[in-house]
């Protein structure tokens, strides 16, 4: 039994063929459009061109928004055109198949679950640093939804009043100060205090081509104003961390997501900051710290796994 797992991010839409064991069998990838009508063209795209090769009875969309308690809508979502959409209907009409939706970091969580680096654990926390963060806790395998199927949006809750604006409406949201976005924002508002920095001459030509991943290289290569970016992403993602761990408790918290191909620049200080700042510093356990074992493919086998794989 094979399925098509789509993660649908504010960047890329990427979509694989998942066995019942988890493994990707085939990929297939397409840039993320601003308008609706196009992502669900750039959707349906990449399910055709696996439709081709492979057999599947269903396809799960993962989806970085809010997705209604029937999952078949999408209600709001930060980075994408979907404004109460009922996209699984519009999707499955198109390519003949059933369609169920998740959210993306709800399915990434069930991939670790199942696969990966949160398997076994009571109370589990995953964040997933991309373009934005996402959140999602399982409590014995099973994902907290809330009341009205949006909980936790851990990537939106305001670290800093007044701070920098946030696609979502608001501004000083967690994941404007610790995501990919925020890497490449912070270097960009370094470089003037640091012109010796190999960043200078990329953000001269766009700043907008300064990506996220490309900080992550320069820091690598050991540029100071990329370290210095590294540093205060892992800065405020210890603070996040203190925060949701005072809410949620968690025994484990898995970090998925791109940024967490990064992880050994700036795990250990996010890890510090978070032991440092948490209520009851010194006087509680503290929940273990992992990075995802699944890398880019947890979202679209948590996609899979979503409409019914195994």
């Amino acid at each position: 039994m094979t399925a098509i797992g789509v993660d649908v991010g504010g960047t890329s839409v990427r979509a694989g063929v998942v066995d019942a064991h988890g493994s990707v069998l085939d990929t297939a990838r397409g840039s993320t459009p601003s308008g609706e009508a196009e992502l669900e063209d750039v959707i349906c795209s990449t399910i055709e061109t696996l439709r081709r090769e492979h057999e599947v009875s269903a396809v799960g969309l993962a989806v970085a928004g809010f997705i209604g308690n029937d999952r078949r809508s999408v209600m709001f979502a930060p980075h994408l055109a979907w404004r109460a959409a009922p996209v699984a209907d519009r999707i499955a009409s198109r390519i003949g198949l059933p369609v169920v939706l998740e959210h993306d970091a709800n399915a990434a969580a069930l991939a670790e679950y199942h696969f990966g680096a949160l398997r076994g654990a009571r109370v589990g926390l995953l964040i997933a640093i991309g373009t934005g963060i996402g959140g999602a806790l399982l409590i014995d395998g099973k994902l907290f939804r809330g009341a009205h199927g949006v909980a936790p949006e851990l990537g939106h809750l305001r670290l800093m009043p007044g701070g920098r604006p946030c696609p979502c409406g608001k501004s000083g949201c967690w994941e404007r100060y610790c995501s990919g976005t925020a890497l490449s924002a912070t270097a960009v508002d370094l470089l003037s205090r640091h012109p010796s920095s190999t960043l200078v001459r990329e953000a001269a030509r766009d700043s907008r081509a300064l990506t996220g991943r490309k900080v992550a290289a320069a820091a690598r290569e050991g540029d100071p104003v990329a370290l210095l970016a590294m540093a205060d992403l892992a800065k405020w993602l210890g603070e996040g961390l203190a925060l949701v761990a005072d809410v949620y408790d968690p025994e484990l918290i898995v970090i998925a997501g791109g940024v967490s191909e990064s992880g050994p620049l700036f795990l250990d200080d996010a890890r510090d900051r978070y032991r440092a700042v948490v209520t009851g510093a010194g006087h509680r356990p503290l929940a273990r710290l992992r990075i995802g074992h699944l890398g880019d493919d947890a979202g679209l086998v948590g996609a899979a796994l979503a409409c019914g794989l195994g």
